[in-house]
C-alpha cells in the first residue's frame, strides 16, 4: 500500500495486492482467508472482502477476483484523515498499513481581511490578509506594478522589497509614490493560489509644475502650453486668462489631459492661429477636495527675424560695397585679418598702423568722429614709430556697429 494525499472534496483510493490468498485451519477446521479494511487509529472495521460494514455511504470495497482489493473514499472529508489498515485474517495475521493526508487549498477570509484604504500623505496604514486552508497557507504581499515596497520601522529605517512575508503590511510615513495596488498572495502548496487586491489611496492637495513659464511665438502660428499636476484625490483642472475669464474649448483653443499615473496628469493648452489679443497672463488652476494650485504662463510675441541689408558707416562714410563691412579708401591695402569681428556688441576693424588717413578723409557730417578718429590713429602713429625696429605692429579701432 502507499500513502494517498488528496485535497478536500475529492476522491482517496487505496489498493492492497495479496498473492496465494487461500484459507487456514482452525482447529483442524479449513477456513476461507478474508481481506478486510480497518480504519486503524479509530479501530473501526470498515470492510471484509466486498461488503462494507460501516454506516458510511462515501466508502466502497471492490474486487477484481484475482489478487487486488480496491478501497475508494469518495468526497473526502478532514475526519477522513488517518491511517488505513489492510488485513488478512490469517494465523498469523498479516497486514499493511498507508496514511491519508487531506489537505485544503488556501481559501482568504475576507472577513478578516482589509478592504481599500484611504490615508493622507505622511501618515501610515496597514493592510491585514488572513487565510484558511491545510496546511496553514503563507502570505505575502507584493505591488501589482511590480514596484518595491518601501517597509519603515525604527531600528532598520528604511527597506526595500519586492516582497513581504507576513499577515500584516505596515507602512509608514507614506508617500504618493507608494499609491496604488497591492496584491495579498495565499499559498500552501496546494493549488490553485489565491490573491486579493488591495488598493491604496494617498490624499494630497494639488501641485502644479510649469516646464516654460514664458513662452513666445510669432503671430499667425499655433503655440502649446504645458502645466503638470500632481493630485489625489482626482482633482478638477481648468485655464483662464490672466483677467480671471476662463478659456472654452472651441476651434481657437483646445485643451487636454494625459494621466501619467494614478495622480499625475499633464494639462496642454493649444492656441491656433495666435491673435495679438492672445498675449499675455494664462493660468493653470487645479482643486481637489484638500485644496488648490495654480501656475502661470506669460504669452509673448515673437518676431519672425529678417534679412535685411544694413550700411555700417565708418566716420559717417556710406558703405557703397553692398555688404556689413566697414567702407575703406580704395588707396589702403587691407588683409584678411582686417576683417570685422563682432564682440560685446563693438565692431573690432583691423588698421595699419598707417591707415590713419582714412580717419582723416571722413565728410564734415561726422567731425566728431573725425577728430576722435585722428587722435586715435596718431596715437597709434607715435605708438608704432618706436615699435616699427621689433616689429610691425596694428591698431584696432573701436567703432560702432
Amino acid at each position: 500500500m502507499e500513502n494517498v494525499t488528496v485535497a478536500k472534496g475529492r476522491d482517496a483510493t487505496f489498493t492492497c495486492v495479496v498473492n496465494n490468498l487461500g484459507g487456514y485451519r482452525v482447529s483442524g477446521e479449513a477456513t476461507p482467508a478474508r481481506v478486510a479494511w480497518i480504519k486503524a487509529d479509530a479501530k473501526a472495521i470498515l470492510a471484509i472482502h466486498e461488503h462494507v460494514i460501516t454506516n458510511n455511504g462515501r466508502l466502497s470495497v471492490t474486487h477484481n477476483d484475482y489478487n487486488t482489493w480496491t478501497l475508494v473514499i469518495r468526497n473526502v472529508k478532514m475526519e477522513d484523515r488517518g491511517v488505513y489498515m489492510c488485513q488478512v485474517n490469517t494465523d498469523p495475521m498479516k497486514m499493511q498499513t498507508a496514511f491519508l493526508e487531506v489537505v485544503i487549498p488556501p481559501d482568504i477570509i475576507y472577513e478578516e481581511t482589509s478592504g481599500d484604504m484611504m490615508v493622507p500623505e505622511g501618515g501610515s496604514a496597514k493592510l491585514i490578509c488572513k487565510a484558511r486552508g491545510y496546511p496553514k497557507p503563507k502570505i505575502v504581499w507584493r505591488r501589482e506594478d511590480g514596484r518595491e515596497i518601501i517597509a519603515r520601522n525604527g531600528t532598520h529605517g528604511k527597506m526595500k522589497a519586492t516582497i513581504v512575508e507576513g499577515e500584516m503590511l505596515s507602512l509608514t510615513k507614506v508617500t504618493r509614490s507608494e499609491m496604488g495596488a497591492y496584491m495579498c498572495i495565499a499559498s500552501n502548496g496546494v493549488p490553485p493560489s489565491v490573491s486579493k487586491r488591495l488598493k491604496l489611496q494617498v490624499h494630497f492637495h494639488p501641485l502644479i509644475q510649469v516646464p516654460n513659464q514664458l513662452v513666445g511665438a510669432p503671430l499667425g502660428t499655433d503655440v502649446t502650453l504645458i502645466c503638470n499636476v500632481e493630485a489625489s484625490p482626482k482633482a478638477i483642472n481648468y485655464w483662464q486668462r490672466e483677467n480671471g475669464e476662463m478659456i472654452i474649448s472651441n476651434e481657437r483653443y483646445l485643451m487636454n489631459e494625459n494621466e501619467s499615473s494614478m495622480y499625475a496628469v499633464q494639462m496642454t493648452l493649444v492656441i491656433r492661429k495666435l491673435h495679438k489679443s492672445d498675449m499675455g497672463g494664462y493660468k493653470c488652476i487645479s482643486k481637489n477636495s484638500i485644496g488648490d494650485a495654480e501656475g502661470t504662463i506669460r504669452l509673448y510675441e515673437m518676431e519672425l527675424q529678417k534679412k535685411t541689408k544694413s550700411a555700417h558707416r565708418v566716420n559717417s562714410v556710406e558703405d557703397t560695397s553692398g555688404n556689413d563691412e566697414i567702407n575703406s579708401t580704395p588707396n589702403i591695402d587691407q588683409s584678411e585679418e582686417s576683417n570685422k569681428i563682432h564682440k560685446n556688441g563693438r565692431l573690432y576693424k583691423g588698421l595699419q598702423a598707417g591707415e590713419h588717413d582714412l580717419i582723416s578723409s571722413s565728410t564734415n557730417d561726422a567731425a566728431g568722429s573725425v577728430r576722435r578718429g585722428s587722435w586715435t590713429s596718431w596715437r597709434c602713429l607715435m605708438l608704432g614709430t618706436f615699435a616699427i625696429l621689433a616689429a610691425q605692429i596694428r591698431c584696432y579701432v573701436y567703432v560702432e556697429c
